[in-house]
């Protein structure tokens, strides 16, 4: 029944909440550093997960990253080095909001990059992310992927519900119609900057409470803390699983 399945995810979701105030307890204690990246297409559920991923953390050690449009200065600027003064410090878990994966997406979608741009991009993410990682920061990369569908509905949805009129941009007017470029660009994304050293997790996002509570699962399980409950973090395969080629041809990643 509906009420208990809305039930059955509101206990998983207090238990996953409780270990991630756990984690963020280690994280203080030890002076580590947490950064973890969402992408994923627009309406995929990235403000939710966020929402349930930071909601009884403490904000002095949490900060969430959603940069808006680059400025002027900002396009002459190296490309990286928007984002750097947002990475964490000692004792602080990061979310970024899209992040420098702009580039391989909405940017070269929407025409905001030319091809030079984009292969510079692709050839110089990963030393970038493995000098993240050698300078200590725990770096977790997740794409919430949903199907053509869901996200019509969901851009239906925004337009229709005045508590969500904030999250209606232009780019979502053309989302549907641009469905085969955004993915010819996240196949080449993940295939290129999927790495032993920073993986893609992917996360089926069509459902939405699963999807939570599979990326808080999957973030948890990779991390060490103190009292970590390995009961509450059985994975999840069929919403969660790491980044591979095959995924892409078989249809398990929306086409």
């Amino acid at each position: 029944m509906p009420g208990d399945r809305k039930k059955a995810y509101k206990k998983a979701l207090r238990h996953l909440q409780v270990e991630l105030v756990k984690l963020q307890r280690h994280v203080i204690a030890n002076g580590q550093r947490v950064l973890v990246i969402i992408e994923g297409r627009d309406t995929a559920g990235k403000d939710g997960a966020i929402k349930r991923f930071t909601a009884h953390l403490s904000p002095r050690e949490t900060r969430v990253v959603a940069l808006g449009k680059p400025s002027e200065r900002d396009r002459s600027t190296w490309y990286f080095q928007r984002w750097v003064p947002h990475l964490p410090a000692a004792e602080e878990i990061v979310l970024f909001n899209r992040s420098w994966y702009n580039r391989a997406g909405v940017e070269r979608v929407m025409g905001f990059c030319d091809a030079t741009d984009l292969e510079e991009f692709f050839e110089t993410v990963g030393p970038f992310e493995q000098m993240l990682v050698r300078s200590g920061i725990q770096l977790l990369k997740y794409y919430l992927d949903i199907s053509r569908t869901e996200q019509e509905k969901r851009i239906d949805d925004r337009r229709e519900d005045p508590l969500k009129q904030w999250k209606v941009s232009p780019i979502d007017s053309v989302a549907l119609k641009h469905w085969d470029d955004y993915s010819t660009a996240r196949n080449e994304m993940l295939v290129r900057t999927h790495s032993l050293v920073v993986p893609w997790t992917v996360i089926k996002a069509d459902d939405k409470r699963a999807a939570r509570l599979a990326l808080i699962r999957d973030v948890l399980s990779r991390l060490d803390y103190e009292g970590k409950d390995e009961s509450l973090l059985e994975a999840d395969t069929k919403t969660a699983f790491q980044f591979d080629p095959l995924y892409m041809e078989n249809g398990y990643i929306a086409p």
